[in-house]
């Protein structure tokens, strides 16, 4: 989402030449793998997090609790491993997709991810799952961080953890330090942007370098996305990570 002056490869690069040593990338599979690999090797940078690919139409925020979509499912799982193995990826969002929080849908969705945990685990891939919020994402699967962890503790697999978006947190929940601290043993990564807008953590609402410090306060030694759009050019928004010891435009 960020660095979109540039040409998708060359967002690493961009990403690099200020101080950012990883990225994330939702959807990378326009590209081939190694091209991308290539790229981050280049650069001295690692890829952190990618998400299963989607499909399209009614499935275009996945399928892992859509009943009679199970072949669907485990096909994007294993593209999505294919892609991750190949860059050096450990942790992939898994796409819950659009569904009701029926019983029925939940234990389904309980059995597609507890059979995909041990895929993932036979490749020491990490799976996340993260809340969207309704209004964003109407019809979505998982809208809040208390569901997630309720079914996180009935799939039961190790390698199944939150992933904690301070934005989508911020506009179901709320309590933004307070969900942080008690979810950390859940939390497997993090996201941050601005909100209203999706815009520079700094802009809006949320006190970006406030629940930044509480994070390194509560002990989460783990990575932090960045997974916002800018406002205007990327390099002119990028003020709130300078502590973090990213550079920007005034240097």
């Amino acid at each position: 989402m960020m660095f979109p002056e540039h040409a998708f490869l060359d967002r690493i690069a961009a990403a690099a030449a200020v101080g950012f040593r990883a990225v994330e990338c939702q959807y990378p599979y326009a590209t081939p793998a190694g091209d991308f690999a290539a790229a981050l090797a280049r650069h001295g940078m690692e890829a952190v997090l990618i998400n299963v690919p989607p499909g399209e139409g009614a499935f275009d925020r996945g399928f892992a609790a859509v009943p009679g979509a199970e072949r669907d499912f485990i096909a994007s799982l294993e593209r999505a491993l294919a892609y991750a193995g190949a860059i050096g990826c450990a942790r992939i969002h898994v796409l819950a997709g659009r569904a009701a929080a029926t019983p029925e849908n939940e234990a389904l969705y309980v059995c597609n991810l507890q059979r995909a945990a041990e895929r993932a685990d036979a490749d020491g891939v990490m799976l996340l799952l993260e809340p969207l919020n309704a209004a964003d994402q109407p019809g979505y699967f998982l809208h809040t961080t208390g569901q997630a962890v309720a079914l996180i503790d009935r799939i039961a697999r190790a390698n199944v953890m939150l992933q904690f978006d301070f934005y989508h947190c911020q506009i179901s929940e709320g309590s933004l330090t307070a969900h942080a601290e008690r979810l950390l043993p859940r939390i497997g990564h993090v996201q941050i942007a601005g909100v209203p807008g999706r815009h520079e953590p700094d802009s809006g609402e949320i006190n970006c370098a406030y629940v930044l410090d509480h994070l390194d306060r509560i002990g989460y030694a783990g990575w932090v996305g960045a997974e916002y759009r800018p406002a205007g050019a990327t390099l002119d928004g990028l003020g709130w990570a300078r502590p973090w010891g990213i550079a920007t435009r005034k240097g």
